[in-house]
């Protein structure tokens, strides 16, 4: 009753489809960034700043190493090392066995430098120190990485080059100050948020409710001192609190989960608490004592299950907050720490470029941080609507 309760309510449906894409794009990870090198954070300095939309033609050098083995698993989580070197240009063309190219400056127009490349080094890893050939009857010989000799004809060689190693890129939503891919930075970064949600959520609830029920439940000094250290704690400033927090125990991804997760579960423990004081009263509480029930099969398996409603609403305004939190650790350098993406991170290294005609570099991360914070705001309140109206039995 409750679903089909939420499900018509539109906003936030919608919030909650919001949510589950961007989740399902954070667990893909670098299966779906354009750029899928570790955190995204292949620099390319000569792109720096470019709008979104921005088209580059890029070449591809293979590196002079064995290519990385990679497990489709791993690449989802890790990303994979790049097996090419990529090269931004502006004009080719061949001459002989070499590759000649004008490389970008840029901004197009501009001249760039000139230089060559061997095709087989292109195409292969081949072995260092070995003297580039000229092409002889059109074919051109050289040695693999492995000590293998292989003869190519030239205009199979000229062709695969230009079909496969000279390549066109769009950067849908442009590059940062360091020439990396924009989308790719935030599809990462939403990683960051969402997990520090979901692990400081998940801290909280175990404390919060294991607390708040203790003190509902038995009353009493247990309930004084509880109540207590939820006062102690509910007078500091959250952000003071994870600040002070993340200076003892340092600063880093794991680090983040932990301060935020320390410093919220005073308001489940309080929501905990209230519920189960208007419910150990109740008849059937009183029947599980008078059968002779213990006092932790009582709570867990007839109390909690009666004050998931309200933990669950209380949650999710606590995963929004965590989302806003990591974002301003982040930003003021205590979080996430780089080259791992973040929102936060993001907005902290270009919030520069808004003067500069450049404000998308800030603007998207913090679109981002709004628009995922309201979708947990409202898929929120929905459930509040909807459980609220939901008879209990």
């Amino acid at each position: 009753m409750a679903w089909r309760r939420f499900c018509r309510n539109p906003l936030a449906l919608g919030s909650l489809i919001f949510i589950l894409i961007s989740a399902l794009a954070a667990i893909f990870g670098y299966l779906i960034t354009p750029d899928s090198t570790p955190f995204a954070n292949h620099q390319q300095l000569e792109l720096a700043a470019h709008k979104p939309g921005h088209k580059a033609q890029l070449l591809l050098v293979t590196k002079n190493r064995e290519p990385e083995k990679t497990s489709l698993f791993k690449k989802m989580v890790w990303g994979k090392p790049a097996d090419r070197t990529t090269i931004a240009v502006q004009n080719f063309w061949f001459e002989d066995a070499w590759l000649h190219y004008e490389t970008y400056a840029g901004q197009s127009g501009y001249p760039g430098l000139e230089n060559r490349v061997w095709l087989p080094e292109v195409l292969f890893a081949v072995e260092h120190g070995q003297e580039p050939g000229e092409a002889i009857n059109d074919s051109v010989s050289f040695l693999t990485l492995s000590g293998e000799k292989k003869t190519m004809a030239l205009g199979a060689m000229q062709q695969q080059a230009a079909q496969n190693h000279l390549v066109q890129r769009r950067f849908l939503l442009g590059t940062d100050r360091f020439g990396r891919d924009m989308l790719s930075q935030l599809i990462i970064g939403t990683r960051v948020s969402l997990s520090v949600g979901f692990i400081a959520v998940f801290i909280s609830l175990v404390i919060g409710v294991s607390l708040g029920s203790l003190a509902g439940y038995f009353r009493g000094k247990l309930d004084d001192l509880i109540m207590w250290l939820i006062n102690v704690i509910w007078s500091i400033p959250t952000l003071l609190l994870v600040i002070a927090i993340t200076f003892a125990i340092g600063k880093g991804f794991w680090q983040v989960f932990l301060a935020v997760g320390l410093t919220m579960w005073v308001d489940v423990a309080r929501v905990a608490r209230g519920q189960v004081l208007s419910l150990r009263e109740k008849e059937f509480v009183e029947a599980g004592k008078a059968l002779g029930l213990g006092s932790y099969r009582i709570i867990t398996r007839h109390i909690l299950p009666n004050i998931m409603g309200p933990v669950i609403v209380i949650s999710t305004a606590n995963f929004a907050s965590a989302i806003l939190i990591e974002a301003g650790l982040s930003f003021l350098g205590i979080g996430v720490q780089p080259p791992m993406p973040s929102w936060g991170t993001m907005i902290r290294e270009h919030y520069g470029y808004i003067i500069l005609d450049k404000g998308y570099l800030a603007f998207f991360p913090g679109l981002m941080i709004m628009l995922m914070v309201l979708a947990f705001m409202i898929t929120g309140n929905g459930l509040r609507d909807a459980l609220d109206k939901t008879p209990q039995f």
